[in-house]
């Protein structure tokens, strides 16, 4: 399946990893995400997906442990018509774990702020291309009662 690519100034092309399923994406700027922060990583291009396909960007493996960044929405959904020449695909993070500490002059006075330096090409998160939920081809009816067993409710496993 060939996809339309954007590269945006001085973005890490794509490769496939012959050791995964998934495809890594890189960091296409310096990021310091301060401890509790929340920032937008840049990942350096936009892409057309095929009518029908949906991805999805989540993290590495090791993601928390390299960088202590969790993805704030957990799974990043692109669709079909986030497509255009600047529609660049973002990896939204939170700096729960800071792995370094910079000193900077804020109103005047020195502080030390902790967080995460994400640096231009660190391999930050991955992405899969998988078919969409076909649209229109489900209608929800509404009954009184479903005829399965209860498993036990949230969280359960079905013991009880």
């Amino acid at each position: 399946m060939e996809l339309k690519i954007k590269y945006f100034e001085g973005a890490k092309e794509l490769e496939i990893n012959p050791k995964g399923n998934l495809i890594d994406v890189y960091a296409n700027e310096d990021v310091f995400v301060p401890y509790m922060g929340y920032a937008m990583i840049p990942l350096g291009f936009a892409m057309k997906l095929p009518l029908g396909f949906i991805a999805k960007l989540y993290p590495r493996s090791s993601t928390f442990k390299t960088f202590g960044l969790i993805q704030t929405n957990h799974v990043g959904i692109i669709d079909e018509t986030y497509c255009g020449d600047n529609d660049q695909w973002m990896y939204p993070v939170q700096c729960t774990q800071p792995k370094q500490v910079v000193k900077t002059e804020v109103y005047g006075h020195k502080v030390s702020i902790a967080g995460t330096w994400v640096k231009k090409g660190d391999k930050i998160a991955q992405f899969e291309i998988i078919k969409a939920t076909p649209t229109g081809q489900y209608n929800f009816v509404p009954v009184e009662h479903l005829d399965g067993v209860d498993r036990g409710g949230f969280g359960s496993t079905g013991r009880r």
